[in-house]
């Protein structure tokens, strides 16, 4: 989740574990607690700029890692704090505070290594963007009207409404994936694999990704609160196969590392940007919902074999961008005209 909104839910956290006088302490303790997970993405190489994507949301955000966060944070606001709280309460309200983090993070569809480092697979369970505005609300009301009022009542309140959306994301997901399997079926595909995933903002419009034939097709599919549904048909592109594009690249060379680094990450999504030449792109975030363009990918030289890759982000917010996104969001077009 985005960062704004892990310092939100971490404050919250901290108030239900909080008497009426601590409450302000707690949630400034909360709130910090709860951005120190995403301190990971400062882990990052000058030389391998994969290092980066590798390791955010990693380990700083598993289970396991819960008690060590918490402790670092306590230390962090100790010197801050000590003549305000005892280093137990302190501690008590870091906790809380770096609690749910990860599990946050598993929510969204970018995810997470959560079971770390008994589990090294990337959990998402696509339940909600990486940015929502609705259930980043829910959790500021809920911090505010306890800070205000300091009744734990509140900050609970606030957290059984927003796993109430998380529930509405899973009833969406769940719809919107059997929407997918009817249209494979419909175009006579077999699913090897399939990731749907909420688009920015939302949980009505999603972006599908199939696998069939050594082919990744992309879709949008919208699923409205009344139970309306509607398809916007996207593009499909040739999955990427390391041995058929690069069969003479040596495999103990850094650029083939890469690739295999770049494809456990996008969890085999991967294929050639359409639009760019020797760009390899993440399938499973695109420009739009219907489109191949990637989100993000990485750029090579295949004549520097011992060279690594570079990773980029292909953004593009332009208007028109910005409208079709919104025709579909809103069905407000055409299906032709959205995708």
């Amino acid at each position: 989740m985005d960062i704004v909104t892990q310092g939100l839910l971490g404050g919250v956290l901290a108030q239900t574990v909080a008497t009426k006088d601590e409450k302000r302490l707690a949630t400034l303790a909360g709130v910090a607690a709860g951005l120190l997970a995403d301190a990971d993405i400062l882990i990052r190489s000058a030389n391998d700029p994969l290092l980066n994507i590798e390791y955010h949301r990693h380990f700083t955000h598993s289970l396991i890692f819960v008690p060590i966060g918490a402790f670092i944070a306590m230390c962090l606001l100790w010197p801050f704090m000590r003549q305000h709280v005892s280093w137990r309460r302190l501690y008590v309200f870091c906790l809380a505070g770096f609690s749910m983090s990860g599990v946050l993070d598993a929510c969204t569809s970018y995810g997470t290594h959560l079971l770390w480092p008994f589990m090294d697979d990337r959990i998402a369970w696509n339940l909600v963007a990486i940015i929502d505005p609705v259930f980043s609300l829910i959790l500021l009301v809920a911090l505010i009207s306890g800070l205000l009022i300091r009744k734990r009542s509140l900050a609970a309140g606030g957290l059984v409404l927003s796993v109430l959306y998380l529930g509405l994301g899973f009833v969406q997901l769940q719809r919107a994936q059997a929407v997918t399997e009817q249209l494979a079926s419909e175009r006579g595909h077999a699913i090897e694999r399939q990731i749907v995933k909420p688009t920015l903002g939302n949980n009505i419009l999603w972006r599908s990704i199939y696998i069939h034939d050594n082919r990744i097709y992309v879709d949008a599919i919208r699923v409205s609160l009344l139970g309306d549904v509607n398809i916007f048909e996207g593009e499909n592109v040739e999955r990427l196969s390391t041995s058929r594009e690069f069969p003479r690249l040596d495999k103990s060379s850094v650029l083939y590392a890469d690739i295999q680094r770049f494809k456990k990450f996008s969890a085999g999504y991967v294929a050639y940007d359409p639009t760019q030449e020797n760009v390899i792109g993440d399938m499973r975030y695109g420009i739009l919902p219907t489109t191949t363009k990637p989100l993000w990918g990485i750029v090579y030289d295949s004549n520097k074999p011992w060279q690594h890759a570079d990773y980029r982000f292909f953004r593009s917010n332009t208007r028109e961008v910005r409208q079709r996104f919104f025709n579909m969001l809103f069905h407000a077009c055409a299906t032709a005209e959205c995708s």
